[in-house]
Parts: C-alpha cells; structure tokens; sequence
C-alpha cells in the first residue's frame, strides 16, 4: 500500500515541525502546571503562612471539583467543531484566560492581609486557575488523536511533546528557586537547584530514543526496566542518610536522584496510551470520543497529584514537621514569587500560539448525536482498559508528586530533627518505591498490544 494510500485512511506521516509546534503545547502548559505542583504548597504555606493541614484540603478539594468538571469540558469539546480546528482553538480560547489567571494566582499584596482573606483569595484564585487549565488540556490532549493513526507516529510524537513538556519541567523546578533567589537579591543554592531538576534529566536521553527502545524491549518490556531503575534509585535515596551525612554524598544522591527520574519518565510515556484506549473505543462503538476519554485521563492525573498535595503537608503535620514554622528551604519574598510565576505564565501563552500554528487536525469527528454523562460513565464501566489505564495514571503520578513539595528539602537534610528527616525520607523516598512497584502491576494486566491497535485501527478505516 502506497503511502498516499495510507494517508487517505488516517495514517499519517507527520514532519518534525507538526511534532515540535504539537510538543510547544507542552512546554507551554508544564511552565504553568510545575510551578503549581511543585511550589504552591510551599508558597501558601511558608510565604502566605496559611495552615498546612488547610493547605492540603483546599488541593484536595479542587481536584475532587474538577473530577466532574473535567468531563463537562470533554463533553462539551466532543461534540462541537470550531471553525479554526476542533480540539486546537481552545488554546486560543483558555490561554488567554489560563495566562491571567496563573499571574494573580500569587498576587504580592495578599501577604499582607489577614489570614480569612488569605484563606479566600488562595481558594478563589487556585480553583479558577485548575478550571481554565482544564479548558486548555483537555483539548490540547485531544489533538495528539486527531493528527494520525500511525502508532509508530503516535509514540514519535508522544516522545517529543514528553521531551517537551519535561523542558518545561526542568525550567520550572531548577529555575524557580533561582529565579526567587535573584528577584530577592538573596543567595543561589546551586545543590538545591540541580537536585530539584536533576531528575528530568534522562527524559532528554530516552524519550528521544524511544522507538529504538521499544523494539529492543517491546512496550511492557521497557517499562519493567525503567521502573527498576526508578525503585533502585530510591532505595540508595533512602540508604545514604542511614550510613553518612547527605551533604558528604553529593554524587552519589545526584546519580541516585536521575535513576530515580528514569522510573518516574513512565508517567511521561502513559500519555502514548491514551490514543490507544480511544482507538479501542472507537472500534466498539463506532464513536472517537478523544475529548472525552482525555478528559477522564485528566481526572485520573490529577487525582494522583490531589492525593499526594493532600496527604504530604497533613502527614508531614502529624509528625511534627510544620512547613509554617520550620526554616523554609527557599526565599520568601511575596514579590519575588510573583515575578517569576509571572515570566512562565507569560512564555507559556507565547508557546500555546506557537502550538496553534504547528497543529493540524485530520482526524477529529463529532459524534452524530451528542455524548451523554451517562453514556460517558458507561464508557468506562465497560472499558477495561481505560479503567487499567486510569489507574496507572492515578499510581504513576501520585508517586511523581508525592515528594514534590519536600524534595527541596533532601539536599539539606541534616537541619532538621530525627523525626523530621524520617518524614522526608518517606515522602521522597519509600513511598515513591512502593508506587513504582504497584504501577509494575497495573501495566501487566494492561491488555492494548501494538498488534492488537493496528489491526484495529485498518478495521475501523475499512468500515469507512
């Protein structure tokens, strides 16, 4: 079969432009989504002074909220069609929005007001952000199914929005803190900075590798061995303060914390199967209900990101370590913290337009009668794999941001008491490995082979 003629039935070849203005989408959203998962627990807790134990609930609380408004912006998306592109005009739509809203989110002049209005502009300001995000990710998920069914095409393009998106990650958590400490005038830590980031290293090697991984260890293959290395990693993490001072073992708990970004990449190849469990629905129904089916993806996300936000500051709480009154492990200059969410926020919405220009929708459809909520919540009912799907997402990424919030913490670890360094270690450390071992399991039952998909995909262009 010729390629032309393969083009004409969705399997479409797409040029590193196409993958790189898609990945743009990414980069855009992490500069905005990391300095959320990363750095605003400590900010409302160390900066704004605001309760820990509130802290985690309010997190909790707006992700439960956007457990079922995630679905109404995926029905919604499914069933209209854009003039200027199905999926793609939403960045349009909620980046302006989304851009905004990521500036006020840490308004300077809130430090000094009493605590109740603290209490309520944080509450008020993070729900409407994760709201908007929501208008711009779902969509900007969708696209990824809309532009091929080639999945050799599909885990390309996966590769470089992961690549992407994992720029913005290290941007983010490398240069945060040394954005702070140079708005505030104040002195780089250059340990803390590279411990934060050092783990999105080996995205830079692997993902770009992909392909050739993939044919060396097949799918499940390599995930097995990216997740023993990620748990390898977290064990030499939790033994080096058992046997010497951490500050004596800079290399060893550097390498360790890039073994540990290896297995946690994972999280970042999970994305390559949802075009997969919406071909699966697709082949049953007849249907494509990408939005949809990333909407719910979205949920499962950001439910293992609320549980980690809630559980870290409560569970660190309980064992005496109050993040309110312990020596903060970065600046806290209300105004440095707003200058540098803002420059991200800013570049962000520079790449989402760069993202609209780079995309093009060959394969979205809407639905010849609108999708229902019931319909929606019967799809997954059914839907053995998007439910082995979800919870590899839950799994995956509450072990990516269950240490987010005290991994700053790590690189100094010997200031603080016994029983407050045995809380870090868990959270950076043990819990992490234990995931990763569950996430092992979940992946196992998974049941999508690439054979599977491609002969599914050739059926469903067949019926056309």
């Amino acid at each position: 079969m010729t390629q032309n003629e393969n083009e004409a039935r969705g399997f479409y070849k797409l040029s590193w432009m196409q993958r790189i203005g898609y990945g743009s989408g990414d980069l855009a959203q992490n500069l905005i989504f990391q300095t959320v998962a990363c750095y605003l627990m400590l900010y409302l807790t160390t900066v704004l002074k605001i309760n820990p134990a509130f802290v985690g609930g309010l997190i909790l609380a707006v992700r439960l909220l956007d457990c079922f408004w995630s679905p109404i912006v995926g029905r919604y998306i499914d069933n209209r069609n854009p003039k200027i592109g199905k999926y793609r005009a939403y960045l349009l739509y909620g980046g302006i929005p989304l851009t905004v809203a990521a500036c006020l989110l840490m308004l300077p002049q809130v430090a000094a007001w009493d605590m109740p209005m603290k209490i309520v502009y944080a509450t008020v300001s993070y729900t409407l952000l994760s709201m908007i995000y929501s208008v711009v990710n779902i969509p900007y998920a969708s696209i990824m199914a809309s532009m091929t069914r080639d999945n050799d095409e599909v885990l390309k393009l996966t590769s470089t929005r992961m690549v992407c998106a994992n720029i913005g990650q290290i941007t983010v958590q490398a240069g945060f803190p040394i954005g702070l400490a140079i708005v505030a005038h104040a002195f780089i830590d250059w340990n803390q900075a590279l411990f934060m980031a050092i783990g999105t290293i080996p995205a830079f090697v692997i993902l770009p590798s992909l392909p050739m991984l993939k044919k060396w260890f097949g799918k499940k293959g390599l995930y097995y061995l990216l997740l023993a290395i990620g748990f390898v990693g977290f064990c030499i993490l939790y033994t080096i303060p058992k046997v010497s001072n951490v500050e004596d073992c800079k290399v060893l708990y550097q390498t360790a914390k890039v073994m540990t970004g290896v297995g946690l990449l994972v999280g970042s190849l999970m994305w390559a199967l949802v075009p997969e469990v919406i071909t699966e629905a697709e082949y049953r129904t007849g249907n494509r209900p990408a939005a949809t089916i990333n909407a719910l993806a979205g949920v499962a996300f950001k439910a293992g990101f609320s549980i980690a936000g809630w559980i870290t500051p409560l569970a660190m709480g309980l064992v005496g370590f109050d993040l309110t009154s312990e020596q903060s492990a970065l600046q806290t200059d209300p105004m440095a913290w707003f200058v540098v969410t803002c420059c991200f926020a800013i570049a962000g919405f520079i790449l989402l337009l760069l993202c609209f220009k780079g995309c093009k929708e060959r394969i979205a459809t809407t639905p010849d009668k609108p999708v229902s909520y019931g319909e929606m919540f019967q799809e997954f009912k059914v839907n053995k794999c998007l439910q082995l799907m979800l919870g590899i997402f839950v799994v995956v990424f509450l072990a990516s941001f269950i240490s987010a919030p005290v991994n700053a913490y790590y690189p100094k670890l010997s200031d603080y008491t016994a029983t407050a360094q045995e809380a870090i270690l868990w959270f950076t450390c043990v819990i992490p490995a234990i995931l990763l071992i569950l996430v092992g399991y979940l992946i196992f039952k998974y049941p999508l082979t690439d054979e599977v998909i491609d002969k599914m995909n050739r059926e469903i262009e067949e019926r056309k």
